[in-house]
């Protein structure tokens, strides 16, 4: 029997700059409370350790050797994380999700890895412990991503539909939600990686803060018309995108300044994201979310928002407390991998049928 269950996930951030928490009560199907949402910096020199293996393969003994050391590194960070959170609430922990950084992930080769040990978090606390949700997906023909369009459908119960979550991370997804709670989802766009490396490199700090820089830019709508004639924008979904995809496209940005630079960036993703709403969705939304951590850089939304409402689509206005999380997608897909749920679909990761997907790790093992 399906019965809600009180989840702790704990996500590793794309730009690997932070683990995100949520203790959630849900059983996959929906969500019924968030007790925590909670964010914890990874350390300086963790984050060092794990940039270091990125791209390794675990198939060669000297790699595997320093993939081993990042992966002990961060298993011990994470145990201590949960720790701290069982000592600070009084919610019984039913069960963990854990999404570890991904280090590598080659759907041609049906291969990927990603850091944070579940069985050893599972003998530490005893218990059920749910990782590695992209595996399964990979050995059976799919992209591996995106995961979360389940847990956006649960959301969108509440909303207009159909229903559109515009997700900006490292990349930008799309998951469209349709009328009778169809599913479509796909990378549409670079994300918050393109514009932080920009800003790294060029203004050295860690990303445009608040989009200041941008919104005091001005787009080269030159270098925007050239790179949205890159062939990823003309493929039909599912498609996913690697953070790294448009590294070899920086150079059309080194000659502008720092907020020329972060302004053409930003025109770019919301042209990316305005031609796949205008081209790629079964049907016109009726409504768009926002989220993710570009969500919290007012300029790249407002350009968004600005080509979407030339399309008449309403934006869906929802208290901060109430907008997606990623730390809450993942105790979802937790409690779904829990209960061999479905996670992903032809429609969202191109494998041949509904999967169920994560390693559990549980007494029965």
């Amino acid at each position: 029997m399906i019965k809600a269950l009180n989840v702790l996930a704990l996500m590793c951030s794309g730009a690997l700059k932070s683990v995100k928490c949520a203790l959630v009560s849900t059983d996959g199907v929906d969500i019924y409370q968030t007790y925590l949402k909670k964010r914890f910096v990874l350390p300086d020199d963790l984050r060092v350790q794990i940039v270091s293996v990125m791209g390794k393969n675990a198939a060669l003994l000297n790699e595997k050797t320093l993939i081993d050391a990042a992966d002990d590194n961060l298993t011990a960070f994470l145990i201590d994380i949960i720790e701290e959170i069982k000592n600070q609430t009084p919610v019984k922990i039913d069960l963990l999700g854990i999404e570890g950084p991904t280090i590598a992930l080659d759907a041609a080769q049906k291969y990927t890895y990603q850091l944070g040990r579940g069985r050893q978090i599972f003998e530490h606390f005893a218990l059920p412990t749910a990782t590695h949700f992209h595996n399964s997906d990979i050995l059976h023909g799919g992209q591996g991503a995106p995961l979360t369009a389940t847990y956006y459908q649960a959301l969108a119960l509440k909303l207009i539909k159909p229903t559109l979550f515009i997700d900006i991370g490292s990349v930008t997804t799309l998951t469209f939600i349709g009328t009778l709670g169809q599913i479509c989802a796909f990378d549409a766009a670079p994300g918050n990686a393109l514009l932080d490396r920009f800003m790294q490199k060029h203004a050295s700090v860690d990303m445009d803060y608040n989009g200041k820089a941008a919104a005091l830019g001005t787009p080269d709508f030159k270098i925007v018309a050239n790179l949205i004639r890159c062939d990823f924008f003309e493929k039909k979904p599912p498609k996913a995108l690697a953070q790294d995809a448009f590294k070899n496209k920086e150079e059309h940005f080194k000659g502008l300044s720092v907020k020329d630079g972060a302004a053409t960036i930003v025109e770019f993703i919301a042209e990316a994201v305005d031609l796949s709403v205008k081209t790629l969705l079964p049907e016109k939304p009726a409504s768009t979310v926002i989220c993710g951590g570009g969500a919290q850089n007012p300029t790249l939304v407002r350009a968004i928002r600005q080509k979407l409402k030339n399309e008449n689509i309403k934006n869906e206005d929802i208290p901060p407390r109430f907008l997606p999380d990623d730390g809450e997608a993942f105790a979802f897909l937790a409690a779904r991998t829990f209960y061999a749920l479905p996670i992903t679909f032809p429609s969202t990761t191109g494998v041949a049928a509904p999967l169920s997907g994560g390693k559990l790790y549980s007494k029965e093992i």
